[in-house]
């Protein structure tokens, strides 16, 4: 008996009816492979979109409830990267101390790749040779014992600042934004520390407020949802919903700003960051290539500074 439509068209010669046979043996060939591996426990999963419905809201305590349900190790299906989560500090020693070469390298997200100069700064490049010449660089000559101690002064300063704002309003019955102080004061302690200067929300319009507010669209774009990391084959949605158009602008804003950072840096130095940067450029001009860096203060800002990159 022939394969045939109502209508008389031979099934077997329909587009459609070839393209989901297709897909349906190429998934099948796909649950095979996965089940000769021994993978961690997956909660169950919808076609595309995987596991991103189960997150919810508050993903912290998605996972939270999960790895209660499932252990403590916990694969995850976001759309089309698969996910390891741990949430045990037995396995994430083993993970950090045993396996840490494997999971040394940061996925490198559209954002990411775009803000960070094709992600050559510490956080993103990928593990190898350039990753531990910029490592080296950091401990040696940025994040050393003895640097760190050196602004300890401006740690302490900033906190008495805020302590002191406290303080006032208490005394006068004013209400205090906490949330809006503690980023001032990571703020202004980063910034003092890599950058010589602090930027005052206050100061309006300017260079300052204008840091200020680029830092903060950095932090969104850098934390917001990208078609093109969930569905690489959905890469063209980006442009669509102006994600991709607005991250070239905001780099390109960042990146000439701080241009004029770094040039004030070469006329005044200071006790900084950025001056120790322009000491061992010149120093090493012949074995480095100035191109750029980027510090990050993780939990409040990312503030870009121009980076070592190797020839």
């Amino acid at each position: 008996m022939r394969m045939e439509f109502i209508n008389g068209v031979k099934l077997y010669d329909n587009p459609l009816f070839l393209f989901i046979s297709f897909v349906i043996i190429i998934y099948l060939q796909l649950a095979k492979l996965k089940k000769k591996l021994n993978l961690p426990p997956s909660p169950p999963r919808l076609p595309i979109i995987g596991n991103f419905h189960q997150l919810g809201r508050l993903p912290h305590r998605s996972l939270r409830d999960l790895a209660a349900k499932h252990g403590s190790l916990l694969l995850l299906q976001q759309g089309h990267n698969p996910t390891l989560v741990v949430s045990s500090a037995e396995m994430a020693e083993k993970v950090i101390k045993s396996h840490d070469v494997a999971f040394s390298n940061r996925a490198k997200t559209t954002a990411a790749n775009i803000l960070l100069y094709g992600c050559t700064d510490l956080a993103f490049s990928p593990y190898g040779e350039y990753w531990r010449q910029v490592r080296k660089l950091s401990v040696l000559e940025l994040f050393s014992h003895k640097r760190v101690e050196s602004f300890q002064f401006v740690r302490d300063e900033e906190v008495e600042l805020a302590v002191n704002k406290i303080r006032n309003a208490s005394i006068n019955g004013q209400p205090i934004n906490l949330t809006k102080m503690v980023f001032s004061v990571s703020n202004n302690i980063v910034s003092r520390c890599a950058l010589g200067r602090k930027f005052e929300e206050e100061d309006g319009d300017g260079d300052d407020g204008k840091f200020l507010e680029l830092t903060k669209r950095v932090i969104v774009v850098l934390t917001s949802f990208s078609f093109g990391d969930a569905f690489p084959y959905l890469r063209w949605m980006d442009y669509l919903t102006g994600f991709i158009p607005n991250l070239k602008a905001t780099y390109a804003e960042l990146d000439e700003l701080m241009d004029q950072i770094i040039e004030e840096g070469k006329v005044n130095p200071k006790n900084d960051l950025l001056s120790v940067l322009l000491q061992l450029r010149s120093k090493r001009k012949g074995r480095l290539r100035w191109n750029s860096l980027k510090t990050t203060s993780k939990q409040f800002y990312w503030s870009v500074i121009k980076l070592f990159q190797l020839k």
